[in-house]
């Protein structure tokens, strides 16, 4: 008998049933005694073109039905080495955006008081900077892994300082990241102006546009990255729309050019080893792939976040 959470088998429940969390994981209130937990943002309201993330996190749970424990490429066994359960969505306000800051901080500071590396389901970008708010009034600032189509360092959006396309502009200007230790990958597509990066390069970012990625393993790029961010906090964002729409379509800023799919799974087995202490998946949109393969890939993909985080032991 295991003291850790275990995923719903499939050969003990058929995978179109059971319970619609995590990987079929348990679920609890709060995150008193876990070390890991996945948690939903179920918002759109800062998204600039075709809506439809707000039921991001519900297809996501309900497409990693298919995830089972252990990872066969890595050897990773997160689940003999970290209690790790799912414990809901987030209750934002889904008719005030800014109010939503201060609801998504207040809920991550409840669960970064228990010790817990929390792993987002998203919901639309906007998310993940009240999130670092709360990652950075426990860690100070972080180094941050950010897998984009777009920079998402906007000034402002329709006059607004709050949407999906100003995350990092604003954390970067509350000082909640370490801006030597910023690496965004995968950027590419048109901009409003040529120097559109060069934003990001003055603070001091690493931009890896996504013609650089082309045709080549990530390996040697995630080397490299290891020694920028080094033994101190990191956490990862990922835009599911960093990937290319011939594999995920389900988004809702898309552009082409992108990662494929084996790149996104290099960028994250390459980060382990790091000092993870928090991510997300955001930007999956359901209405935009009916046959689920976005959110599927969504899952996998923070199935992946879950296998690097630090205490996860590897089956020799």
């Amino acid at each position: 008998m295991t003291r850790f959470n275990q995923p719903l088998g499939g050969n003990d429940m058929p995978r179109f049933g059971g319970p619609a969390t995590m990987m079929r994981l348990p679920t609890q209130e709060g995150a008193k005694g876990l070390d890991a937990a996945f948690i939903g943002i179920p918002m759109d309201i800062g998204t600039s073109n075709r809506p439809g993330t707000r039921l991001g996190p519900r297809q996501i749970r309900d497409e990693s039905r298919m995830l089972r424990p252990y990872n066969m490429a890595t050897r990773a066994a997160p689940f003999d080495s970290l209690q790790v359960a799912d414990i809901g969505d987030v209750p934002i306000n889904t008719f005030n955006l800014p109010k939503n800051l201060d609801i998504i901080s207040g809920f991550y500071d409840q669960v970064l008081a228990h010790d817990c590396v929390p792993l987002t389901l998203g919901g639309d970008h906007t998310l993940t900077w009240p999130v670092l708010r709360a990652i950075a009034k426990k860690h100070g600032p972080v180094g941050l892994i950010h897998i984009d189509a777009h920079a998402d360092i906007n000034e402002t959006m329709f006059g607004e300082e709050v949407a999906h396309g100003c995350p990092f502009r604003r954390a970067q200007e509350e000082g909640l990241l370490d801006s030597q230790r910023v690496v965004q990958i995968g950027l590419r597509g048109t901009g409003y102006a040529a120097e559109d990066f060069d934003w990001c390069r003055d603070q001091g970012f690493r931009v890896v546009q996504a013609e650089q990625c082309w045709y080549q393993s990530l390996a040697p790029l995630m080397a490299e990255v290891h020694e920028q961010m080094g033994d101190r906090p990191v956490y990862i964002s990922f835009d599911i729309d960093a990937l290319d729409p011939s594999v995920a379509p389900g988004t809702g800023t898309v552009e082409m050019g992108g990662l494929t799919a084996q790149q996104g799974l290099e960028i994250l087995r390459g980060a382990a080893g790091l000092n993870i202490v928090g991510g997300d998946l955001v930007e999956v949109s359901p209405p935009y792939d009916p046959s689920g393969n976005t959110a599927l890939i969504g899952a996998t993909l923070l199935y992946e976040m879950l296998c690097i985080l630090p205490g996860v032991t590897r089956r020799d």
